[in-house]
């Protein structure tokens, strides 16, 4: 590898690499518990009460397996003649979801194929009995079991809480199992394949990841690596080839650390894969297409080079295992794997954007803030900001506005551009296609391994270290662009371009998240560190008239919120003129404008969503600092149910009302409904609020805002049907609790 500008150690940091670790056979594990009937499923919804299911590794009765369960999941693991999966159970409906015996994994080194583990033999790949499963045989070319450790689940890097938060622990609690396999042949004899595997307490979701460690006398290169492969139960059956229809595909969402280019855990998926078996002959898909293998493997690479004694490790999955086709249920399931995963992104802070940053200017801003009850004042895009410079004079300027922010209780979040700007031909991302630059994913982009990315990643912490920022909005964090230069300082070429990328930039955010700064990236970087991304908007609808914008702003809030915790996506309220539109669609003079300021702030509020408030102010009379005191102090008199589970109510549509439950069964709070009309006239309706996630089963207290209590009987749906009257244009709140 060409260091140059690098140092050996840093490198190994950036990239994954560590010393070979130990492993430490444990046998002392718990008999496995007498399992109930296949069929039987547990008496308590999880996301009701969750805390009898505690994960666990042991040992069955014939002690040539280890099961990992936790009452929601089961995975069973075979040790003999070689280390596998062979079984995987929905503990919460009773399925099977395992049809087939696939290795634990695969590596690719030095240009040849390993299976990881892996049993061969089983006469039919539908199902699977357990009497195949006792005659299965080993594969002598693939990586050998060689032992075992048990334990709990270890902080991949350390979280500084420094601001309000939910109340979850890090690392999530649970049982990790680690399988140790060495290699098959001479050439591969000193090398180590671990699959570690975790599953947490009161949550079905299983972790995975994969390390592989060089212990031979020579250099090798891990070309690729599929850290999960699972054969897994059809989610339906066709018999005729599809083209442009969408298959139906198990009932299983995989997370993971190496997501980006997206907002959202679809988009931003770039490893996990449904994939046809042919191997699975008797299969009603005449040409043997059904989607029902899951590969779980980088698009590219990872390309990395392992001297002597130096180990890598791969991405980590999160498999969130569902127990329904309902929406909303399957929304639940990812939101509290999302948070379980990454608790940093529960921290929201209300924030401004202020336009300028010269020192009057944002400490005007700063005063406000502390007024009105904001958290935090961020120098926005355009501010005139620069945190690449390291100018002594500027830093400590910089740092006494940071300082001043302080003293009135006020966090300083700084933004930064990265992806999306040309820098130079020696250190842009070089097209593979054309041996230039362009094309990338923002047309240009620099590489993080190029000399300039290094010397960025130095001044830009360099900058957050010197000033005291509480906040990095990292705008066009790494996309996935793959750089097919060969001149980089820190990756070869195409192959390992993505990962060190990738890897780098998920450093950057791990920093930050150690030293308490919090992260606005337009990525899924989540459980790499990051903080928050946009719930999802088009900038000029900003320019389109303040009525609109607001039905709009709802519409985006209901859709985000479906996957997506409300407290991990930002929404964005231009309080000057932006993307044109002119005086109809600008909220300044705020003064003169407080129904749609109110507007905004009961939107955002009322859905325990922050919003980017961007101006040179909050507000310009008493009056308007009045409104934005009254719904700051609101929102956090009720910070803890707004910012609980969403529950789809109706979505805005200018046409009537429409409005967001907010349920969580553990709070004196069991529920909020935030109710909006759009109508010009009063609105008198009957509503339709589902209760049954904020736990309560018989009654309920409802309260609208400040008036009394009246109980309500719940129906065999657990839902109630109250009577509200909406102002014109305006709002309405009810909060729910049990009598």
């Amino acid at each position: 590898m060409k260091v140059k500008n690098f140092t050996r150690s840093i490198l190994l940091v950036l990239l994954g690499f560590s010393s070979s670790p130990s492993f430490a056979q444990s046998s002392a594990l718990l008999r496995l518990p007498a399992p109930p009937p296949v069929s039987a499923t547990p008496k308590t919804d999880w996301l009701l009460g969750a805390g009898s299911f505690t994960a666990g590794v042991f040992r069955d009765a014939t002690n040539d397996e280890i099961v990992l369960q936790n009452g929601l999941l089961r995975r069973t693991f075979k040790l003999t003649p070689n280390a596998t999966t062979v079984g995987l159970d929905n503990l919460m409906t009773g399925s099977a979801m395992l049809r087939a015996v696939e290795p634990e994994a695969t590596v690719t080194i030095d240009g040849q194929e390993f299976k990881v583990g892996g049993l061969s033999g089983q006469p039919d790949r539908a199902y699977l009995l357990p009497e195949w499963t006792a005659n299965l045989t080993n594969d002598p070319g693939a990586f050998q079991f060689a032992g075992f450790s048990a334990g709990q689940p270890v902080a991949p890097f350390a979280w500084k809480r420094k601001r309000h938060s939910a109340d979850l622990p890090w690392p999530p609690p649970g049982a990790s199992l680690a399988l140790n396999f060495r290699g098959p042949n001479e050439a591969t004899r000193g090398i180590t394949v671990t699959v570690h595997h975790e599953l947490y307490d009161g949550l079905p979701v299983l972790g995975k990841w994969l390390t592989v460690s060089n212990g031979t006398a020579g250099t090798i290169t891990l070309d690729r690596f599929a850290s999960e492969r699972l054969a897994v139960v059809e989610a339906e059956a066709a018999v005729d080839e599809r083209t442009d229809i969408a298959w139906r595909t198990p009932a299983i969402t995989v997370l993971s650390d190496y997501m980006f280019k997206g907002m959202d855990v679809v988009t931003g998926n770039q490893v996990a894969s449904w994939r046809a078996d042919p191997e699975f002959k008797t299969q009603v898909s005449y040409a043997l297409k059904t989607p029902c293998l899951l590969v779980c493997e980088p698009p590219i690479g990872p390309g990395m080079r392992l001297a002597p004694g130096e180990t890598f490790t791969s991405f980590r999955t999160w498999l969130v295992v569902q127990d329904s086709t309902d929406r909303e249920r399957q929304g639940l399931f990812i939101r509290h794997a999302h948070r379980a995963l990454a608790p940093w992104s529960t921290e929201s802070p209300v924030m401004m954007h202020v336009r300028n940053a010269d020192s009057k200017s944002f400490r005007s801003a700063v005063d406000q803030c502390a007024e009105v009850g904001f958290e935090m004042i961020i120098y926005t895009f355009g501010s005139g900001l620069d945190v690449e410079t390291e100018a002594p004079a500027y830093l400590a300027s910089v740092k006494a506005d940071v300082d001043y922010a302080h003293s009135k209780g006020i966090e300083v979040g700084a933004y930064s551009l990265f992806s999306s700007r040309r820098i130079d031909d020696a250190n842009d991302v070089i097209n593979p296609k054309t041996g230039k630059p362009g094309g990338a994913t923002f047309g240009n982009a620099p590489c993080f391994g190029s000399v300039w990315g290094t010397n960025y990643l130095h001044k830009l912490t360099n900058f957050l270290a010197q000033t005291g920022l509480d906040l990095l909005e990292h705008d066009g964090p790494y996309p996935g662009d793959i750089c097919a230069s060969t001149n980089h300082p820190g990756h070869h070429g195409e192959a390992d371009s993505q990962w060190v990328n990738w890897r780098i930039s998920a450093d950057l955010y791990t920093w930050c998240r150690e030293r308490g700064i919090y992260i606005n990236q337009p990525d899924y970087y989540f459980f790499a560190g990051g903080n928050k991304t946009a719930m999802g908007y088009r900038e000029d609808n900003w320019s389109l008239p303040r009525a609109q914008q607001l039905i709009h702003a709802r519409q985006n809030i209901f859709d985000g919120t479906w996957t997506k915790p409300q407290t991990a996506g930002w929404m964005f309220v231009p309080l000057t003129e932006y993307q044109g539109g002119g005086a109809a669609a600008t909220i300044e003079p705020l003064r003169e404008h407080l129904d749609a300021y109110e507007g905004h702030l009961a939107n955002n509020f009322g859905a325990g969503v922050q919003a980017c408030w961007r101006g040179p102010r909050l507000y310009d009379s008493d009056e308007t600092k009045a409104l934005v005191k009254k719904w700051v102090t609101w929102f956090k008199a009720h910070r803890d149910i707004l910012e609980s589970d969403i529950i789809h109510g109706r979505r805005a549509d200018g046409r009537d009302i429409d409005y967001l439950i907010h349920v969580n069964p553990k709070l004196k709070e069991r529920a909020l409904v935030m109710i909006h009309n759009p109508l010009p006239v009063v609105a008198k309706r009957e509503v339709k609020l589902p209760l049954y996630y904020s736990g309560l089963t018989d009654a309920a207290l409802i309260r609208e805002q400040n008036g009394k209590p009246k109980r309500y009987e719940l129906d065999r749906d657990y839902c109630v049907r109250v009577p509200v009257e909406v102002p014109a244009n305006g709002r309405t709140w009810l909060t729910i609790e049990s009598p």
